[in-house]
């Protein structure tokens, strides 16, 4: 079963459980993969679809931060509800010591040494992690390294 028919079969699920809110966070998931296969004319891969749920994640916790400035405790819970769902599709994020340890051989495979070479590595770390990892925690790994 692909990403998406799971999702599809989760949202079947949360109507006839009457789970409003779990209804409505995977529709929007759904509504933005459709969307991007309509624009794009193509079926997505499980890959694709998780990309598109680590920017849907990304959003959340960006929404969540704001309402958090802004005193709105309920809205703040809503969106940690949000996230916790999103989070149950995606794959297990890969540990600091994980990510280093793939980061260090990636520097050793290219012979890289110095903050010039940054860019080769970070393309390669992102091929190698895929979605489990995201760009920021990678290049934090990276000046670490080569810093």
């Amino acid at each position: 079963m692909t990403l998406k028919e799971r999702i599809q079969t989760d949202i079947k699920a949360a109507m006839r459980a009457k789970e409003t809110a779990r209804r409505d966070t995977l529709r929007n998931l759904l509504a933005a993969v459709k969307q991007i296969e309509v624009d794009e004319r193509r079926e997505l891969s499980d890959t694709d679809v998780e990309a598109i749920l680590m920017k849907y994640a990304r959003q959340r916790e960006d929404a969540k931060a704001q309402f958090a400035a802004g005193g709105r405790d309920d809205l703040v819970a809503r969106e940690e509800a949000e996230l916790a769902l999103v989070h149950s599709y995606l794959p297990e994020p890969l540990s600091d010591q994980e990510l280093k340890a793939l980061v260090k051989k990636i520097v050793a495979e290219t012979g890289a040494d110095s903050m010039k070479d940054m860019g080769r590595i970070m393309s390669a770390a992102k091929a190698a992690a895929g979605n489990r990892a995201d760009g920021g925690r990678i290049s934090a790994v990276v000046k670490s390294l080569l810093g």
